[in-house]
C-alpha cells in the first residue's frame, strides 16, 4: 500500500481536476452577488493553482475579487474594505487563524462571512457545517447562490479581540506558541505535532511550580494552569475527531462556557487526555477541572503579576498580564 505521502499529491491533482469540471459544468450568466475572497496563501492546503481554480468555480455563480494577505492582520483591514466597498460576502481561504481575521475585520458589519478550508483542522468551517474539503466546500458555497439566507451568530471578545470559537490562557496557549513558531512541522504532522508540543512543553514547564492563573467568575475564583473559554463546540478536532471541553457553548446562545484545569500532574494528565479523546467520559466531571456555562464576563490573571500566554482560535497573539472575556452577541452575520 502507497505511503499518505506518496498519495497526497495525487489526491491534490483529483481535487484540482474536479474543481475544473465543477467551474465547468455550473457556469451560470450574469451573476449578481460580490464576492471577495481573502486567500492566506501560506495556509496548510493552499496553492496557487488550488485558488485560482476555486476562483474560476466560483465565478459561476459570484463576481468573485480574491486578494493575498500579505502580514498579520491584514485580513482584518481586506474585511473592513470589503464591508465598506459594499460585497455581498467575504470568504475566508486559509486556516482558523485566517477566519478570525476576517470575523475580527466584519464584527459588527453588515457583511456575512463564510469559509473554505485551507487550515489543518478547519474548525470554525466545520462548526458552521461547511463541508472540510475543498471540492465539497464549493460545491457548497455555489449552491448557497440560490438559498441566500445569512444569519447572526455569536462573537467572544478577550482584551478587544475577538474570537469565533475558543480563546486559552496559560497551558493551551503555551502549546499553540510553539506549534505557530514552526509551521512545517504543523503542516506535516497536524495534530501530532500538537500532542507531541503539549507533552514537551509540560515536562519542560507545567511539571514542577507552574505558572498559576486566577479565573474570577461569577463571584468565584478558581486558581489553575490554564483557562480555556469557548464560544461554540467542540473545541477541536483530532483528525475526524471532534474534542470536546466545555459543555453550553453554542454560536447564538449569547454566552461562553469553558474549563479551569487547576493541576496538571503526571497523575492528572493521562486521565485528561483519555477523556479529551474518548466520547463518554466528560473533561468537566474531571476532580481536577472546574467548569463554567452560561457566563457573559469573567477575567484571567497572574496572582503573581507576570506575563501569561493567550491564544484566540488557534493562534497565539501574546503575553498579557490580564486576559477579560466578553461575547459580543449577534456580532458576526454567517452565510453557510
Amino acid at each position: 500500500m502507497a505511503s499518505p505521502a506518496v498519495l497526497a499529491p495525487l489526491v491534490a491533482t483529483a481535487h484540482l481536476a474536479q474543481l475544473e469540471r465543477l467551474g465547468e459544468t455550473l457556469a451560470q450568466p450574469a451573476p449578481s452577488k460580490r464576492m471577495l475572497i481573502i486567500v492566506n496563501p501560506y495556509a496548510t492546503t493552499v496553492s496557487d493553482r488550488l485558488k485560482n481554480l476555486v476562483v474560476y468555480a466560483l465565478r459561476g455563480r459570484y463576481q468573485v475579487d480574491a486578494v493575498e494577505t500579505q502580514s498579520p492582520d491584514h485580513a482584518t483591514s481586506l474585511s473592513r474594505e470589503a464591508a465598506h466597498e459594499g460585497y455581498d460576502v467575504v470568504v475566508a481561504f486559509g486556516g482558523d487563524g485566517t477566519v478570525n481575521e476576517a470575523a475580527h475585520g466584519l464584527a459588527g458589519s453588515g457583511t456575512p462571512l463564510s469559509v473554505l478550508p485551507g487550515g489543518s483542522t478547519n474548525v470554525y468551517c466545520r462548526v458552521l457545517g461547511i463541508p472540510n474539503e475543498i471540492v465539497d466546500a464549493t460545491e457548497h458555497l455555489l449552491r448557497l447562490a440560490d438559498d441566500w439566507q445569512p444569519h447572526r451568530v455569536d462573537l467572544g471578545l478577550v482584551n478587544g479581540r475577538h474570537f469565533t470559537f475558543s480563546a486559552g490562557l496559560g497551558l493551551d496557549a503555551s502549546v499553540v506558541e510553539r506549534v505557530d513558531t514552526h509551521p512545517y512541522r504543523k503542516a506535516k504532522f497536524g495534530e501530532w505535532y500538537f500532542t507531541w508540543a503539549a507533552l514537551d512543553i509540560f515536562t519542560r514547564r507545567y511539571l514542577f511550580d507552574p505558572p498559576l492563573i486566577d479565573v474570577g467568575c461569577d463571584d468565584q475564583t478558581v486558581r489553575g494552569v490554564t483557562l480555556i473559554v469557548q464560544n461554540a463546540h467542540p473545541y477541536t478536532y483530532f483528525n475526524r475527531r471532534p474534542i470536546e471541553i466545555a459543555e453550553g457553548a453554542e454560536l447564538d446562545s449569547g454566552t461562553l462556557a469553558g474549563a479551569v484545569l487547576r493541576r496538571a500532574s503526571p497523575l492528572d494528565m493521562p486521565t485528561v487526555i483519555w477523556r479529551a479523546l474518548t466520547k463518554r467520559p466528560r473533561i468537566v466531571e474531571h476532580r481536577q477541572v472546574t467548569a463554567f456555562a452560561g457566563v457573559t464576563e469573567l477575567e484571567g490573571s497572574s496572582p503573581a503579576g507576570g506575563p501569561i500566554p493567550l491564544q484566540v482560535d488557534g493562534d497565539y497573539i501574546g503575553d498579557v498580564d490580564r486576559a477579560r472575556f466578553g461575547v459580543a452577541a449577534g456580532a458576526l452575520l454567517v452565510i453557510a
